[in-house]
């Protein structure tokens, strides 16, 4: 067994909010991994800013500001520059990142990175990629998200849903786009098809609500689409999101060049949703292209594979029994393996 710790100083939450509301990726994950490893049958601690020290699911959580011991096998950094130099005996350092890496070319980044050395955890092939190669650090590793096993392993819709595509990330990223898309290109092909928007600040806390202005402006302009089918709902928590995306036909999502996962992808393809995608940011490698959903080239491809997902039974249904084959077999469990693999 051995000890494992994960420092995160972003939003407030602990190892019960996955559950009880919605919660952003990064977050997510944090929790995620910390009970696979839990379960793997490590000591792990969680330090960050969770309201009061509490145990759950294995994984004991206390406030960063009680203070972070000493030593541990394994350190875990996430995200945060003040975090990397914590837990100074540590066997071993990793830094833990989520965003595109150019703002870690930043001197208060950079000086920690040439200090210290931690070995960093990028998320996919894409994410890598923004990281230049002369950029100081450690060693560099891939270990992608794990899809959470409610998803892994909750019953799909075997018969065709009615056309009903969904959107389930951040408004800010080319929700404009899919809505200029939707208004003037799918709906008019399938007028009796509906696109449900999970989208709003609440997800990500105390960061959404700074840019909450900004999301009800995209959001509004959803609203005022409603005779064509769009319906604007609130996030929701992930046991939550499981009975929505049974209900699914697609998943619609251009992507983002700050994508550089998309769990809202990975769990809809876990789920047999089929997706259609653009290959922008890491979203691309969510889905296998013409088995599990579509990569689509411009805005007419993108239509042109939505449309044909809504309206073909057989298509859908090809589709949706490769997500199922082939998009089952990395959760959080395999995930961990991985971070485990770095104890020296």
């Amino acid at each position: 067994m051995a000890r494992i710790i994960i420092a995160d100083d972003g939003i407030r939450f602990d190892g019960r909010t996955v559950e009880e509301r919605p919660l952003g990726g990064v977050e997510s994950a944090v929790v995620y991994l910390a009970r696979a490893l839990a379960d793997r049958g490590h000591d792990i601690r969680v330090y960050n800013r969770c309201d009061r020290p509490l145990v759950h699911e294995g994984v004991r959580w206390t406030p960063i500001e009680d203070g972070v011991p000493d030593g541990a096998d394994l350190f875990v950094a996430n995200r945060g520059d003040k975090l990397i130099g914590l837990v100074p005996t540590a066997r071993r350092r990793v830094f833990w990142i989520h965003n595109p890496a150019r703002y870690l070319l930043k001197a208060r980044y950079l000086s920690k990175l040439w200090r210290f050395k931690p070995t960093i955890v990028f998320i996919g092939t894409y994410h890598l990629s923004t990281y230049p190669r002369w950029a100081p650090g450690g060693e560099r590793v891939v270990i992608p998200y794990g899809i959470p096993e409610p998803f892994l392993h909750a019953e799909a819709s075997h018969d065709p849903p009615p056309p009903r595509a969904v959107f389930a990330s951040n408004p800010l990223r080319s929700l404009d786009w899919l809505l200029d898309v939707w208004a003037g290109r799918i709906h008019a092909r399938v007028p009796k098809a509906e696109l449900h928007l999970f989208a709003g600040s609440a997800t990500y806390g105390e960061v959404g609500a700074a840019k909450s202005a900004a999301m009800d402006v995209v959001l509004s302009r959803a609203r005022s689409l409603s005779a064509l089918g769009v319906v604007v709902r609130d996030p929701v928590p992930k046991p939550r999101l499981i009975a929505e995306l049974r209900a699914a036909r697609a998943m619609l999502y251009r992507g983002d060049l700050n994508e550089t996962f998309c769990s809202a992808v990975g769990e809809a393809q876990a789920m047999g949703v089929p997706a259609v995608v653009q290959n922008l940011g890491a979203v691309a490698e969510r889905v296998i292209d013409g088995e599990t959903g579509f990569v689509a080239a411009d805005e007419t491809s993108f239509a042109d594979a939505a449309g044909r997902i809504l309206l073909d039974d057989a298509l859908w249904r090809r589709l949706h029994e490769g997500a199922l084959a082939k998009q089952r077999r990395w959760g959080w469990p395999e995930a961990a393996a991985a971070f485990e693999s770095l104890i020296p």
